[in-house]
């Protein structure tokens, strides 16, 4: 079987030959590319060919984002939480709004968008240290809701932007690049619905509470003038010629408490579920955080991949735990800690162990692609990541 039939398998609960192992190496391979220590045998490598020569399959859930679209605005508008990348199924045009950029030579870039209802401002930072790390995806310094008064200005842009199906690049990036290597997945937006867009990407953490404590009324309203443009981000990457669709990232109980993800994100998931299961494809979340108290909404969403999922002991959460709530209904995409694969945080006698305490959560492999989560770190050690493989391969076929 190639590796694209072995997780299509899994996520139909069919047989595979082996236990399939896909783990996300862009960050490791990036910040040694940028730092100039890649392996000798591979300083001239690109990060299909590196996965290549180790015989592992491509990992393509969560995108490149430095992979920037050509004669795009690139990173104009990431204070809204939309990348141009060039293998995004969309692009947005905002229309109607007066749009001025600043940057500076500490990394930052502020935006200012002038409205009729009023100006939203964001601030964004992205350093060449932060490349280095391995770091892809910018920090907001200033988020575009500050407070209530900004609702109807904010509402007002997305009421106004256009989603553009983009497929060309990415038909030729599922034919030519991951091919048999992998399954293609087509971003829809790293927020699972518009509630979660807020807390996710426009508003700080503690403004998101307060606000929704004090006046949960004008919160709903905004909402369902967000769900439009969140919709047609959907709608244009489930369209795409993906077989598998990521909707929404970075849940952590701490911040999007269990509360909020029910009433908020459980909704919208089950119905992009619903539509993709209609047409015969597969929607994953990136569950990446301490998921205490969450495991059970990502079966209520009816949700096919909970990628990236980390269990103890870097969370409080086991995998034979995660693995008993999802039974056959989730399939898990990771189930490695990145922490074991660093030296520095654990030892080889604790790594060996994890690894068979980890197979044995296992169980009979079903609904499982072994993968580290989140990502394999930039201070990786390189004979763990081939260890992982070994076993991997040993582990035998899937039943």
């Amino acid at each position: 079987m190639t590796n694209k039939e072995r997780i299509l398998a899994t996520l139909r609960g069919e047989p595979a030959d082996v236990l399939p192992f896909i783990p996300r190496l862009d960050n490791w391979f990036y910040a040694h590319e940028a730092t100039g220590t890649l392996p000798a045998r591979y300083c001239h490598a690109t990060l299909r060919e590196f996965a290549d020569d180790l015989g592992l399959g491509f990992h393509s859930i969560v995108p490149n984002f430095k992979g920037w679209r050509r004669g795009g605005y690139r990173d104009l508008h990431v204070g809204l939480g939309i990348y141009d990348l060039e293998l995004s199924p969309w692009r947005v045009e905002f229309h109607n709004v007066g749009i001025t950029e600043e940057r500076n030579g500490k990394g930052e870039t502020h935006v200012v968008y002038d409205t009729p209802k009023g100006k939203i401002s964001t601030t964004t930072v992205y350093t060449e240290k932060m490349l280095r790390d391995g770091i892809t995806l910018y920090v907001i310094k200033e988020h575009a809701l500050k407070s209530a008064e900004d609702y109807d200005a904010l509402a007002y842009i997305f009421e106004n932007a256009e989603v553009i199906p983009t497929y060309d690049a990415y038909a030729r990036y599922r034919e030519e690049y991951i091919g048999e290597r992998g399954v293609a997945v087509a971003l829809s937006a790293m927020w699972a619905s518009a509630g979660h867009y807020l807390i996710k990407e426009l508003m700080g953490f503690e403004d998101f509470y307060l606000e929704r404590y004090d006046d949960p009324d004008s919160m709903d309203a905004l909402i369902e003038r967000l769900n439009p443009f969140c919709h047609k981000l959907f709608e244009a990457a489930i369209q795409s010629p993906a077989e598998v669709v990521l909707s929404g990232a970075n849940y952590d109980f701490t911040f999007t408490t269990p509360d909020v993800v029910e009433e908020l994100v459980v909704p919208e998931l089950k119905r992009q579920s619903a539509i993709a299961h209609g047409m015969g494809k597969f929607v994953a979340t990136h569950t990446d955080g301490e998921n205490q108290m969450l495991l059970d909404k990502y079966v209520a969403a009816e949700i096919d991949i909970a990628d990236s999922i980390c269990p103890a002991p870097m969370t409080k959460v086991s995998l034979k735990e995660t693995r008993k709530i999802f039974g056959e209904k989730v399939t898990i995409w990771g189930g490695i800690p990145s922490i074991a694969t660093l030296k520095e945080s654990m030892n080889d006698h604790d790594f060996y162990k994890l690894v068979e305490d980890t197979l044995e959560a296992i169980g009979k492999g079903d609904h499982m692609i072994l993968s580290v989560a989140d990502t394999l770190p930039p201070a990786a050690d390189f004979n763990r990541l081939l260890y992982l493989k070994k076993k991997a391969e040993e582990f035998g076929p899937v039943k």
